[in-house]
């Protein structure tokens, strides 16, 4: 879900629940909730639907960002078939610095 926040733009349980893995509905909320009572996420209504929640990378959350590019592309360049784009690589090895403070500011 970390990752799905910082790098996808994923923000709601509908969209966490289709993302490839095929995380069981349980599961993901109890993932969430636990992300949440770490303080790696808030919660919040969703802005036009006040029956659904959208969630939000924390301060604490956004910290982590580093470190998930670092195993981005430790993970890229030990498996090619990881799954990492290619732009991201690029611009991760180009400069790296300017991908994670892009990363780290909120909208």
């Amino acid at each position: 879900m970390i990752r799905d926040l910082a790098f996808k733009g994923k923000n709601s349980f509908s969209d966490f629940l289709a993302s490839d893995e095929g995380i069981a509905r349980n599961v993901l909320a109890d993932r969430l909730a636990s992300l949440e009572a770490q303080g790696f996420i808030d919660k919040h209504p969703h802005p036009d639907d006040g029956r659904r929640s959208v969630y939000e990378l924390t301060e604490r959350g956004i910290s982590l960002i580093p470190v998930l590019v670092e195993m981005i592309l430790w993970s890229a360049g030990e498996d090619p078939q990881t799954g990492v784009e290619e732009d991201f690589v690029q611009e991760a090895t180009e400069d790296k610095d300017g991908l994670i403070r892009r990363l780290q500011r909120r909208p």
